[in-house]
């Protein structure tokens, strides 16, 4: 205001300064779209077969309404801080959840399955954007001292959807239609929408950043995008089909195909971004230790979340005779104890607890878990299911929001949207290849057991002669068919041989991830010091 102005008397107005809102408020306006994002990558896995019944294809084609999501996602979480410095951070949350309801609903009305994957490409490429944009909220929203708690909450949507989405999805589909798995996600995205457009803005130091990015004339690295396509939908399609193709073995070459297309893409991604003043792919961030580690971290503890999750529902349902439903409640008990657990190491992290520690133990009570599991047999009960499963969700509640925390710690403020989105990237991609490992691990160990037990199917072992006669004479009382009697006995000894090798197969995986989890634990000895605590270091731009 001029002197004059003053002297004058001149009333200027000046803009009120928006009140603060609490930032729990604000945390649970970005988490609860993130939550219906995450839920979207397992949700349809277990409808796939109504999914195709419904629009007359074929099951195996319908594989694709998962894969397309996949990597759809994995394209544009890498680029989601690129695209959020472009529109601002706000305008791409906001963006991406009405993309994303709108999809969910076009995806719900689909009438062939070419619609319904086209309306999931659409669904990824805008769910891609929900993960890193709410993070990045939370982590500026509070203070250093207050992140435990902030990720503990992220963690709830994170880390409990992938385990709740085959539950739900399966009683969404058994009681009303698949098509609810989608439609599900209208009330949630408009209130979401909503909130976030009353209760979000973008800090101070994104709109100088944005404001400072508009000064210069627009670039976009469009060899980068493209090398980027064509690493994650090769590594998306590989991951999907690679067992139904016979991985390396595939007569038509299309797995060869695909990694070589990977390995080269991936290379030529790297060497092109770490030399491009404003790369759509910022790989800059991997320079810092504790960050780098807690991406290697992060990808195998969803590997073994997303495994173990894949595996154990498998098991029941195979072995057990277990429906959808009843796997789902031997499972769902974990989700509170993981909300519980992650409650009080959000309050751990907050009292100044290094998050190395935490990582360690929750490290080590996974490897517990899962060497706990490992040991199981075909006589154990519901509970001896249940408890194995709690402490296995209980070790990785207790690693994600300490993890977080220990990411960003060190990353600047300029180079954390392009963290975010690498850390998410990875965390997705864990996913994914923790369930096709786990998937192709228990296959090829079946047949390894197989092959063993057949050792000792000899005609002279004095046990297979007894259990063949008692077996015949059992059925021959019932039946008495001398020849048909003897022909289910021989049946009944290959019933149980293939139970047996299955059941050998899936506690192999629990030994695996094991074994994940303890090796993990090496790589926490490289972070630094990891304290979220008032006055926190804050690395310089």
């Amino acid at each position: 205001m001029s002197d004059a102005a003053l002297a004058a008397g001149t009333v200027i107005p000046v803009r009120p300064a928006r009140r603060p809102i609490n930032p729990w408020i604000v945390a649970i306006a970005v988490v609860v779209p993130t939550f219906m994002e995450v839920l979207d990558t397992t949700i349809a896995n277990v409808a796939l077969r109504q999914i195709a019944g419904g629009l007359s294809a074929a099951v195996i084609d319908s594989e694709w309404v998962v894969t397309s999501y996949l990597a759809a996602n994995a394209v544009i979480l890498p680029i989601s801080g690129w695209i959020g410095a472009q529109l601002g951070r706000r305008n791409y949350f906001l963006l991406s959840i009405a993309v994303f309801t709108i999809s969910s609903m076009l995806c719900g009305l689909s009438t062939s399955l070419g619609e319904l994957i086209c309306f999931r490409v659409l669904q990824g490429l805008a769910g891609g954007g929900l993960q890193p944009s709410s993070q990045g909220v939370l982590i500026d929203a509070f203070p250093p001292e207050k992140q435990g708690s902030a990720m503990t909450l992220f963690g709830v949507a994170a880390l409990l959807a992938p385990i709740l989405g085959p539950t739900l999805g399966g009683w969404l589909t058994d009681n009303y239609s698949w098509r609810w798995i989608f439609y599900i996600n209208l009330p949630v995205g408009l209130i979401a929408f909503t909130s976030s457009y009353f209760l979000l803005e973008d800090p101070e130091y994104l709109k100088k950043a944005r404001a400072e990015l508009k000064k210069l004339p627009f670039h976009f690295d469009s060899i980068g995008l493209g090398l980027l396509v064509i690493v994650m939908v090769c590594w998306e399609v590989g991951l999907s089909k690679g067992q139904e193709w016979d991985w390396f073995g595939d007569p038509f070459y299309r797995v060869q195909t695909l990694v070589t297309l990977f390995v080269l893409g991936l290379g030529g991604l790297i060497f092109w971004e770490t030399r491009q003043e404003r790369p759509v792919v910022n790989f800059r961030p991997l320079k810092e230790r504790n960050f780098a580690m807690c991406c290697i971290i992060i990808f195998c503890a969803y590997g073994v979340l997303y495994g173990s999750s894949t595996t154990l529902p498998a098991m029941l349902q195979v072995l057990f005779g277990y429906d959808a439903t009843h796997a789902g409640l031997v499972m769902s008990p974990a989700g509170f104890f993981s909300i519980m657990m992650m409650i009080i190491v959000g309050t751990l992290i907050g009292r100044g607890v290094d998050a190395r520690k935490l990582i360690a133990t929750g490290l080590l009570t996974l490897a517990v878990s899962s060497y706990w599991m490992a040991h199981m047999n075909l006589d154990i009960s519901p509970g001896q299911v249940v408890w194995p499963r709690v402490v296995l969700i209980v070790g990785l509640s207790m690693i994600f929001a300490p993890l977080n925390v220990a990411a960003y710690l060190y990353i600047p403020q300029r180079l954390r949207p392009a963290a975010i989105g690498l850390l998410a990237l990875l965390r997705n991609e864990g996913g994914s290849v923790g369930t096709t490992i786990s998937q192709t691990f228990q296959e090829r160990r079946e047949q390894f057991h197989l092959l063993r037990l057949n050792e000792f199917l000899d005609p002279l072992n004095p046990a297979l002669t007894t259990f063949l006669q008692q077996t015949r004479d059992s059925f021959l009382q019932i039946t008495g068919d001398a020849v048909g009697s003897m022909q289910m006995a021989v049946q009944s000894l290959d019933d149980l041989r293939t139970q047996q090798a299955s059941a050998l197969a899936y506690f192999d995986c629990f030994w695996l991830f094991s074994v994940v989890g303890v090796t993990l634990v090496f790589l926490v000895l490289f972070m630094k010091r990891s304290v979220a605590e008032k006055g926190a270091h804050v690395a310089a731009d």
